[in-house]
């Protein structure tokens, strides 16, 4: 069977699949989500055996330390996917609640209520948990997911999809719930793209080449983002010792996911402290690239570019600049984000109010790392992305959002005048 006739008798099997799943109890999501835990603990070892397989091919390609570091498993990450898990079984069923209702002067009783998306096609690069998390959310949701992994996590995300369907079926899921595109052939994803009849909403998760392609290709609806410039501000009124343990753990804590803050700026009054600020990213060699002021500070200090201000690094590299107050920092914002996710450092609650209601992000935190751009930190149990568009859904993607409403009313006899 060629690409096109596979592609299409994997979105066929999945509608099937999604119009049971639709109506499938809490209880019964939950049985498989915990068998996909227990398996996940038992499979584990092997899991990391098949996973070095990528982790050498992402090193003969010659792939960045980012992203070698987001192709990783271990013992740490799966037991982090057995958490997601255990939140995501935590949370109240997403299907079927009721989300306003009210009665007409003509008797008619409406309620709103939520409903599946359908089918969730799943297009993402690297990261092989993404398998477990985009497959355990959407299931939770009642949608049946179509998963389409990069060949850098191939391997890993091929048994990963095993362990998947075989603790799905044992739980008495329907036939065909998750299945994974077996090829990391591209024209797979231009097919995925066109099935406008099968699947409901496509979901990208990869880099800027990945995002444009599927953008530009679709004629499916997309939520998507795009990437990661994030920023922090330190504000005239900010507390020193939060503003320096929020840079550092904003840039740091792993410098390669699309929450690690890019750049900062620091307001102008405190420019005597920019080298207190820095500190801990000196000590832990992180490439400090600044304007003119910042630069002379230090001479292993780089001078920035235009380019630099809306660079996504994804790595030990960070951008800083001082500003005139909130209001350049504002624009500054505005001007180089992504729509991802912004911070400021302030104890002045008005700064913090004008801040948040002035930035164009989907994320925006006060005296908090940028690294809490995560469905997990949110109470989401885990995320498919984040999104960085306005319609639909924005900022972390979890089980809620892969839900949509249909309208049901209750009548008695009557006809419309």
């Amino acid at each position: 069977m060629n690409t096109k006739n596979s592609i299409k008798d994997l979105g066929v099997r999945a509608k099937k699949a999604a119009g049971l799943l639709a109506n499938i109890s809490n209880d019964q999501k939950n049985k498989a989500l915990n068998n996909l835990k227990k398996n996940l603990e038992f499979y584990s070892n092997e899991l990391i055996e098949i996973n070095k397989k990528d982790i050498d091919n992402a090193h003969t390609m010659k792939l960045s330390v980012a992203m070698i570091d987001r192709l990783t498993l271990n013992q740490d990450r799966i037991k982090g996917m057995m958490k997601s898990l255990d939140d995501i079984m935590n949370l109240q069923n997403p299907v079927g609640k009721i989300l306003s209702e009210w009665e007409r002067p003509n008797g008619l009783h409406i309620k709103k209520i939520s409903v599946p998306l359908g089918v969730i096609g799943i297009i993402y690069e690297s990261r092989p948990n993404v398998t477990v998390d985009a497959s355990a959310i959407a299931i939770k949701a009642g949608n049946a997911v179509l998963l389409r992994g990069g060949k850098d996590s191939f391997h890993s995300s091929q048994k990963l999809n095993e362990i998947i369907s075989k603790s799905f079926a044992t739980a008495g899921l329907p036939d065909n719930s998750v299945q994974m595109v077996a090829t990391s052939d591209r024209q797979a994803v231009d097919e995925m793209l066109r099935l406008d009849s099968y699947i409901d909403v496509i979901i990208p998760r990869g880099g800027k080449g990945l995002i444009k392609h599927v953008k530009e290709k679709s004629s499916i609806p997309v939520i998507k983002h795009s990437d990661g410039i994030c920023h922090i501000y330190v504000d005239k009124e900010a507390d020193l010792n939060i503003a320096k343990k929020v840079i550092f753990n904003s840039k740091m804590r792993r410098p390669g996911i699309c929450g690690a803050t890019e750049t900062v700026l620091i307001d102008k009054t405190l420019s005597e402290n920019t080298s207190d600020l820095l500190q801990n990213l000196i000590e832990a060699e992180c490439e400090i690239r600044g304007d003119d002021y910042v630069k002379s500070l230090n001479t292993n200090f780089k001078k920035a570019s235009e380019e630099d201000w809306g660079t996504e690094y994804l790595d030990k590299i960070i951008s800083v600049k001082i500003v005139e107050g909130v209001q350049e920092a504002i624009h500054h914002i505005n001007h180089y984000s992504s729509g991802h996710t912004d911070a400021i450092i302030t104890q002045n609650s008005k700064t913090f109010q004008t801040f948040h209601q002035q930035i164009n992000s989907a994320i925006i935190l006060q005296n908090a790392s940028t690294q809490f751009a995560d469905g997990g930190e949110f109470g989401f149990g885990a995320e498919i992305g984040i999104s960085t568009d306005k319609l639909h859904a924005r900022g972390p993607i979890g089980a809620e959002h892969l839900t949509s409403f249909k309208y049901v009313i209750y009548g008695n006899g009557q006809v419309r005048p």
